[in-house]
């Protein structure tokens, strides 16, 4: 079986995105002059531009990689949670698992753009975990998708907004595992050791660093050895996948482990590539790809939307061709 027959498979996927979402939005002009009140760059605003971040990238991807995606999180009861829903039915994203809150804020990061420089973010947003009310409905929504359509995999995409709490990580976590669903992980720092019993958990080398609390680089294998085992000690998880920057990925289980090396590429910006990651492994495993393939195949997918500025979801049929020319099957 080649790649594209694998590929192929994703269109009968349905992968429930879980996790915080929010709006990025972006106000771009040019700059000629510094206004006389502050010494301040004055912007002529020309064009305003609203896109999906958070978990909502990583849907973008599963999308992008021809799968269904449907997200689910507690947004505000607002008017920049009625955006989000336009934005999601725009990127053929399903909102069904969406909780909307009247005591929740739904996040919006507005970035000042002047002459295509970075000059300001402004942040409206809430951190704070979700209420035991928010909690539980959102674990119903999820529930209700679970029992009442076919679910192939979860993906837990934490920014530590206060969405994923200990009890909706637990509560999902056991009922995924009932109805045989995979779980896999994009975690943050706050609720880290969490996500017990999932099935893959995708830390990068920063991230692992700090949940085991040590100071080692991968190139220490036995120190880093030492730290994935006791992660995986503590989550008891089927499958640790590392990403490593410039050293690539590893990849373990209970059977096997595996590094693969980062391929050479000309990087221009790294933002979003982690979305990638984690939406990529999760469909491959899915088709029911060794650990190694997942490895490989989603390290070339970070790559690929390495090469390109901004946040940017992957080229299906790019990938398609890298993994030709990359992957032995």
């Amino acid at each position: 079986m080649n790649f594209r027959e694998v590929v192929n498979q994703f269109k009968d996927k349905n992968i429930l995105v879980i996790g915080d979402v929010m709006i990025d939005a972006y106000l771009r002009g040019n700059v000629n002059r510094v206004s006389p009140e502050a010494p301040v760059p004055i912007v002529s605003l020309q064009k305003e531009e609203e896109r999906l971040g958070g978990g909502a990238n990583v849907a973008i991807n599963l999308v992008a990689m021809g799968a269904k995606a449907v997200l689910c999180s507690v947004v505000g009861n607002d008017e920049a949670g009625k955006q989000l829903v336009e934005l999601l039915t725009e990127n053929n994203i399903s909102a069904d698992g969406l909780v909307f809150s009247p005591e929740r804020q739904t996040t919006v990061k507005t970035r000042i753009i002047g002459n295509n420089q970075h000059l300001l973010r402004i942040d409206s947003e809430q951190v704070d975990d979700i209420s035991e009310n928010e909690a539980t409905d959102l674990v119903q929504k999820v529930e209700s998708i679970i029992h009442h359509s076919k679910v192939d995999a979860i993906i837990f995409e934490d920014y530590n907004k206060g969405v994923l709490t200990e009890k909706v990580i637990a509560e999902i976590v056991s009922v995924a595992n009932a109805n045989n669903v995979i779980t896999t992980v994009d975690p943050k720092h706050k609720n880290f050791f969490a996500y017990k019993n999932v099935t893959l958990f995708k830390p990068n080398l920063k991230e692992l660093k700090e949940g085991v609390n040590k100071i080692f680089s991968f190139q220490e294998t036995e120190k880093f050895e030492e730290a994935v085992a006791v992660l995986e000690q503590k989550l008891n998880n089927q499958i640790s996948f590392i990403t490593l920057s410039e050293n690539g990925v590893f990849i373990k289980d209970k059977i096997t482990q595996h590094h693969v090396p980062a391929h050479i590429r000309n990087i221009a910006d790294v933002s979003g590539a982690g979305d990638t990651v984690i939406s990529v492994a999760t469909l491959c495993l899915t088709a029911g790809m060794s650990i190694k393939e997942v490895a490989e195949i989603a390290n070339l997918a970070g790559g690929l939307v390495c090469e390109k500025s901004g946040v940017v979801s992957i080229d299906k049929e790019l990938l398609i061709k890298e993994v030709g020319a990359a992957v032995k099957f």
